[in-house]
């Protein structure tokens, strides 16, 4: 699968704001967008005025970018969303929050989803007591999402662990950190997503 493989810290840039990318570098002075609050090439500094299109592209491509997937896996969630009944918005970003990947991240296991991913794929996490590699794999209610046993000696999860307080636990997932397991304990709500988006225009963006 085609994944973005450049730097991540000009994702942020381009979008103007902090995406929270690569964990807790973004908390410190390093963070790029601290020192160069501007979008990255040589017209980056230009300030130019968005359409209605432009802005509604803009938001779809800093929640893809948040969530680390390419267009066309982040428009068969949208497809997803729309075909079922509710608010469409508020339905694709649970899709999004309930990918294995994103779980391992709001449990504090990786310190962003790029970690969580390569954890997963690395063979690292089991949901249920089974392994799976697979970043993509929609987690349910009353899954329990663990780190193996022969895994809990990786100095990343357990050095993560300490930092959850930067990003937070969701109240829809619960986390024992001694044990290293989870378990998504409801359904997420649109207001216990810890996101700065407006999906709205998301959805008006793919309705066009």
């Amino acid at each position: 699968m085609a994944r973005y493989h450049d730097p991540l810290c000009r994702l942020c840039r381009r979008e103007g704001e902090k995406l929270f990318l690569k964990g807790e570098r973004c908390f410190t002075d390093k963070c790029s967008i601290e020192r160069r609050k501007y979008a990255p090439g040589q017209h980056g500094q230009r300030r130019a005025k968005l359409s209605d299109y432009g802005i509604q592209l803009k938001e779809k491509q800093k929640v893809r970018r948040i969530y680390g997937l390419m267009e066309r896996q982040f428009r068969k969630y949208f497809a997803e969303a729309e075909r079922r009944k509710g608010i469409t918005g508020t339905l694709l970003l649970q899709y999004l929050e309930l990918r294995l990947d994103n779980i391992v991240f709001r449990l504090g296991f990786a310190s962003n989803r790029n970690q969580a991913r390569q954890l997963i794929t690395h063979g690292h996490l089991a949901v249920n007591g089974r392994k799976v590699n697979i970043p993509s794999f929609r987690v349910k209610v009353g899954d329990v999402v663990e780190v193996l046993e022969n895994s809990k000696n990786i100095g990343s999860i357990a050095e993560s662990l300490t930092r959850i307080e930067h990003t937070g636990l969701p109240g829809w997932i619960e986390v024992d950190a001694q044990n290293m397991k989870g378990k998504v304990v409801q359904l997420p709500e649109r207001e216990d997503i810890p996101l700065v988006a407006k999906e709205q225009l998301i959805v008006e963006f793919y309705s066009r």
